[in-house]
């Protein structure tokens, strides 16, 4: 089994206060996502609200190495058949497109993490199903994990509703713990990786906190690294969808630390964001 830290009701909370920027940038993001909006105009929404809380954006400056540069930017944004880690740049977006935003941000030493797929006005009725199938993968995590004892018995699940939709589990990229560091142990599998069932699952028990996130293209499940060290392509160039929240298991249920506030929660947030009618959802 898995070796991992479990956090006490005190961290969790600290956690949330990241979640929450974190949910807070991802709404801000979609008032402004669209046809004729680039990625680099995105990425800069993200560092205005984090500049904001003073959070500390998690993903700039990630990974350098002497083979590939430190990632450049606050989010991954990624298009149509980008899986992860796409670059903000001067790409503009089209009708059609659907983008994928990843972020993280860390507030008082504590991390939250989250992404979501969005479609860029009518997009194809097959790639609409991919993000539904997407989508509803990440909530029967949730769901699941909340009654089951191990996470195989989750990714189980998982890998049978999207492969039962005629769509594919990325291998290569998984989730992971988080907690003061973005990438903590243990690692979470969209499917029962052989490693996972051999000597990596873990229990599900309060104290638990994890990215969840599911990967899944509408294609083939391969995917290619691209020339610029970080952005990761579909093999065969189909669209891909990726849904992602921080979640911590606690005695009474599963608690999305990156999802929407509560009442009492919304009353220091923007007065634009009271209008829970225009949320974006995952």
């Amino acid at each position: 089994m898995a070796s991992y830290l479990l956090r006490s009701k005190r961290e969790i909370k600290k956690m949330r206060a990241a979640g929450l920027v974190v949910w807070e940038a991802h709404q801000s993001a979609a008032r402004m996502i669209g046809p004729g909006v680039s990625t680099a105009e995105i990425n800069q929404v993200y560092i205005d609200v984090f500049a904001r809380h003073n959070a500390t954006p998690l993903f700039l400056n990630y990974g350098g190495t002497p083979e590939r540069p430190a990632f450049p930017a606050e989010i991954c944004a990624s298009i149509n058949e980008q899986v992860v880690h796409g670059i903000p740049g001067e790409r503009k977006l089209v009708e059609g497109d659907v983008i994928s935003v990843d972020t993280g941000c860390k507030v008082s030493s504590w991390c939250g993490d989250a992404a979501v797929t969005i479609p860029i006005g009518k997009i194809d009725p097959r790639t609409a199903q991919l993000l539904d199938v997407t989508q509803r993968t990440l909530n029967l995590a949730i769901e699941l994990m909340g009654t089951c004892r191990l996470w195989s018995e989750v990714a189980i699940e998982m890998q049978s509703l999207v492969e039962g939709e005629g769509f594919s589990v990325v291998r290569e990229m998984v989730g992971h713990g988080i907690g003061k560091n973005l990438h903590e142990a243990p690692q979470v599998p969209n499917y029962p990786s052989h490693e996972l069932m051999a000597s990596e699952n873990f229990e599900l028990q309060p104290g638990l906190v994890i990215a969840v996130e599911p990967m899944v293209n509408q294609g083939v499940a391969d995917i290619v690294e691209a020339e610029d060290g970080w952005t990761i392509n579909t093999a065969d160039m189909k669209p891909s969808a990726h849904f992602e929240h921080t979640l911590a298991v606690t005695p009474d249920g599963v608690v999305r630390l990156t999802g929407p506030p509560n009442d009492e929660e919304l009353q220091s947030m923007p007065q634009w964001l009271h209008e829970k009618d225009n949320w974006l959802l995952w």
